[in-house]
C-alpha cells in the first residue's frame, strides 16, 4: 500500500516496532484490515530485542561460553551477522503483506485521532480509528559528575560493538542486565567489578541462591561491590577514573546498567490527553487501554515487566479486546524469567523468603547441580535447584534453578504451576535421560 499525498487513515496505526507492535500489525494485516506501522530508526525494525536487546547479548553470551572461545571482534562480526538477517527479515514479513505499510519516521500527536510523522524527506499526516504506542524504553544514566562526558562509559548497545574487550570493565549496577554482560565480558577475558549501591546483593533471592551465584562469579574473576556510593567520573588518556564511597578505582570500560525510562520523549502524549505514572510510563487498564480507549500502550512504554515475551502477551490482550471477549487481561499475570549468567538463573512464584512473609506454611528441597548425570557430562556442575512447597496442600510455589539449561527447564515449572500440578506430580514424573530435567524428580522427591 502506498502513500500518494501527505495525508492518509488508516483502521489501525501503531507507533515501534517491537514485539507486541509487530506481532498485531501481522495479525490485523492477515486479517484484511489497513495498517501503517511506523518506526523511528531503519535499524531498529523488529524491535529493541532483536536489534540491541536479548538476539545480540545472548549471541555474545554464548560466544563468550564456548570451549573454543573466538575473539570478541569474531564474537560481534557473528552478532552483527545475525541482527541484519533479523532486522530485514521482520521488515520484509510485514511490507510484503498487502494491507499494512511500514513507515520509517518520528511520530507525534496531533490530537488523539491525528499523528504527525517526519520522514527524511517530508512531514505525513496520519489519522487512524485505533492507535497503539509501542515504542519501548531507553537506558537510564543518574546524574554521577562526569558520567555522561567520559569516552570510556557506555550503555549495553555501545558496550556490544567493542571489537576488543577491555582488560578492567566496571559494571554500574547490580541487576539482571549487568549480571549478564559481567558472565559475557568475563568470558572474553576482562575482570569485572560490579558497583552496587545497595547494601545487598541481589536482594529479592534467597540467600542460598544468591551465596551460590556470588561463589560462581567468585570463580570466574567478577568481582561485587556492595553499598558503593559513585561520586564522579573522570577520564585520562587510558581508562577512567571512578571516585567512590569506597576509594578510587579504574577501568577500560563502564557499562552503565542502571535501569531504563519509558519512550515518550517527542510523542506529544498531551496533544492526545494520555496521561502518565508517576514512574513516567503510560498509564493502561487492564485490557492496556490509554485514557483514550482508543489508544492502546503495549511494552515496556506501558510500564510491563520489561521482557519480550511480556510484549508478546501484550499483544494477546490487545487482540482479545480487539477480536475477542476482552476475558484475556493483565490481571493477575504470573511469567517465569531467566538471567543469562553461566550457567543461567532462572525462576517462578515465590521465594522461600517472600512465602514466609505472605504467612505461608512452607517446606523446601535444595539440590546441588553436581549430583546432576547431565550435567557431569556436560562438564558444568555449578549451581543450585530450591523448590517451595505449601505444607498444606503440597501446592508448588515457586522453584528457583541456578543450572545449566535451567532457562529452558523453567517453562515446565510455570506450565505445572499453572495446571496446578503437586510436588508429588513432579516427583514422579516420568523426564527423558540423560536431561538436566530429570534432576526435578530429585529435587522434588527430597521434599518430606
Amino acid at each position: 500500500m502506498d502513500i500518494v499525498s501527505n495525508t492518509h487513515h488508516t483502521q489501525h496505526l501503531i507507533i515501534g516496532f517491537g514485539k507486541a507492535g509487530k506481532t498485531l500489525a501481522y495479525t490485523l494485516g492477515k486479517l484484511g484490515k489497513s495498517v501503517i506501522l511506523v518506526e523511528q530508526s531503519s535499524q531498529m525494525y523488529g524491535g529493541t530485542c532483536i536489534n540491541i536487546g536479548c538476539i545480540p547479548s545472548k549471541k555474545l553470551s554464548f560466544l563468550s561460553d564456548k570451549p573454543n572461545k573466538v575473539s570478541l571482534k569474531t564474537a560481534v562480526d557473528k552478532k552483527d551477522e545475525l541482527i541484519g538477517q533479523l532486522n530485514r527479515a521482520n521488515f520484509d514479513k510485514l511490507d510484503n503483506l498487502d494491507g499494512v505499510q511500514v513507515i520509517t519516521g518520528q511520530a507525534s500527536f496531533l490530537d488523539k485521532y491525528t499523528i504527525a510523522v517526519a520522514t527524511k524527506n517530508e512531514t505525513l499526516i496520519l489519522t487512524a480509528d485505533n492507535i497503539y504506542i509501542n515504542t519501548g524504553a531507553h537506558h537510564w544514566q543518574p546524574p554521577i559528575v562526569g558520567l555522561s562526558e567520559s569516552q570510556f562509559v557506555h550503555d549495553s548497545t555501545s558496550l556490544m560493538a567493542l571489537k576488543n574487550h577491555p582488560d578492567e570493565l566496571i559494571i554500574i549496577g547490580g541487576g539482571y542486565i549487568g549480571l549478564e554482560f559481567a558472565f559475557t565480558f568475563a568470558g572474553f577475558g576482562s575482570r569485572v567489578t560490579i558497583l552496587e549501591s545497595n547494601n545487598a546483593f541481589l536482594p529479592k533471592e534467597d540467600e542460598d541462591i544468591r551465596r551460590s551465584l556470588l561463589d560462581i562469579m567468585h570463580s570466574k574473576h567478577i568481582e561485587v561491590k556492595t553499598g558503593i556510593q559513585i561520586e564522579s567520573v573522570s577520564d585520562d588518556d587510558n581508562q577512567a577514573i571512578i571516585t567512590t564511597s569506597q576509594g578510587v578505582l579504574t577501568a577500560n570500560a563502564v557499562l552503565v546498567a542502571t535501569g531504563r525510562r519509558a519512550n515518550t520523549h517527542g510523542l506529544g502524549l498531551d496533544n492526545a490527553g494520555i496521561n502518565l505514572t508517576d514512574k513516567g510510563f503510560i498509564a493502561v487498564n487492564e485490557h492496556l487501554q490509554t485514557s483514550q480507549p482508543h489508544i492502546y500502550a503495549m511494552g515496556d512504554v506501558a510500564g510491563s515487566p520489561q521482557f519480550t515475551y511480556i510484549s508478546l502477551d501484550d499483544y494477546r490482550v490487545v487482540k482479545s479486546h480487539l477480536l475477542g471477549d476482552g476475558s484475556y487481561t493483565t490481571k493477575g499475570r504470573t511469567f517465569p524469567y531467566a538471567v543469562f549468567t553461566h550457567p543461567p538463573l532462572a525462576a517462578v512464584g515465590l521465594t522461600e523468603k517472600t512465602a514466609k512473609e505472605q504467612g505461608l506454611t512452607i517446606k523446601t528441597a535444595k539440590l546441588y547441580a553436581n549430583s546432576i548425570p547431565k550435567a557431569k557430562i556436560n562438564e558444568q556442575t555449578d549451581g543450585i535447584l530450591k523448590a517451595v512447597v505449601n505444607v498444606e496442600n503440597d501446592e508448588i510455589l515457586g522453584v528457583q534453578l541456578l543450572c545449566e539449561n535451567s532457562h529452558e527447564m523453567i517453562n515446565f515449572m510455570d506450565l505445572a504451576i499453572r495446571q496446578g500440578m503437586t510436588a508429588s506430580d513432579i516427583a514422579n514424573h516420568i523426564f527423558t535421560h540423560p536431561t538436566m530435567s530429570e534432576a526435578l524428580n530429585d529435587l522434588f522427591g527430597s521434599i518430606e
